[in-house]
C-alpha cells in the first residue's frame, strides 16, 4: 500500500499563506492533491497540518487528514527528524511518498515513473529514493573557485563535472524505515533526477510568479 503525504503548516515566513496561494485555478495545496489523485499507484493521500482550514481542504477533496500539534509545525520545538517520525507513526501504508505542494510542476506522470523506479531500485539494493537536479556551474567559496580554473584554462560549463542539488520534490521509502531513520531516505538512496521544469520550488514571491507562468504555458492547450 502506497500513501502520499502532503505536509503543510499555517506559518510561513518567506511567502505568507504559501500553501494556499492561488495556482492553476485553485491553490497550491488542492493542486497537489489533484495531481496525486491522478497517480493510480497511490492508494491514499494524507494531508497533515496544524491548520484546520488546510485539513478541511484535504477532507473536502477526498484525502485523509492528520492534525499535528503546533510543536510539530513551528520548525523550532521539534527537529525535522522528529516531525518525519511523528507523521509516519500516525498514518498507515507500507510505502510513503512525500509530496510537498510547494513544488507544483511535478506532473502525475513523473510521480508514476518515480514510484516505478523506486521499486526497481529497491530490488537492486537501494533503500529509498530522493529527487535531485543536475547542474554545471562555476562555483566559488570565500577562498576562491571550487570546480574550475579561471583564465586560459577555463572550460565551457558543459564540460564541468556534473553536481547535484537535492530537491525536496519526491521522497519514497518504507514507512517503518522512515521512522527508524527519522529522515526521508536511508543510507543507500537512489537519486532520481528531475528536469528543470519539475524542479521549480516556491521559496519566495518570485518563484510563485515564475511557477504560475510556466504552468500556464505548459498547459495552455488543456482548456
Amino acid at each position: 500500500m502506497i500513501t502520499a503525504v502532503i505536509a503543510v503548516r499555517a506559518g510561513s515566513t518567506r511567502v505568507k499563506n504559501k500553501n494556499t496561494r492561488p495556482f492553476a485555478g485553485t491553490n497550491l495545496l488542492v493542486h497537489k492533491i489533484r495531481q496525486l489523485q491522478k497517480v493510480d499507484e497511490i492508494d491514499d493521500i494524507v494531508v497533515t497540518s496544524d491548520s484546520d482550514a488546510m485539513l478541511e481542504m484535504g477532507r473536502e477533496n477526498g484525502t485523509l487528514i492528520f492534525k499535528r500539534g503546533p510543536e510539530y509545525c513551528d520548525e523550532k520545538t521539534k527537529s525535522m527528524g522528529e516531525v518525519i517520525a511523528h507523521v509516519c507513526e500516525n498514518i498507515s501504508g507500507e510505502t510513503i511518498v512525500w509530496a510537498p505542494c510547494t513544488m507544483p510542476l511535478i506532473e502525475p506522470f513523473v510521480y508514476k515513473d518515480a514510484i516505478d523506479t523506486y521499486f526497481q531500485k529497491i530490488s537492486m539494493g537501494h533503500d529509498s529514493l530522493f529527487t535531485a537536479e543536475e547542474f554545471r556551474r562555476f562555483l566559488w567559496d570565500e577562498n576562491g573557485p571550487l570546480n574550475y580554473e579561471p583564465g586560459v584554462k577555463q572550460v565551457p560549463s558543459q564540460q564541468l563535472k556534473p553536481l547535484y542539488n537535492s530537491v525536496g520534490g519526491i521522497f519514497i521509502a518504507p514507512r517503518v524505515e522512515m521512522i527508524k531513520w527519522r529522515y526521508y531516505f536511508g543510507p543507500h538512496p537512489y537519486m532520481y533526477l528531475l528536469d528543470k521544469y519539475s524542479c521549480v520550488d516556491i521559496d519566495d514571491e518570485t518563484d510563485l510568479i515564475y511557477a504560475n507562468i510556466l504552468y500556464d504555458m505548459h498547459h495552455k492547450d488543456d482548456c
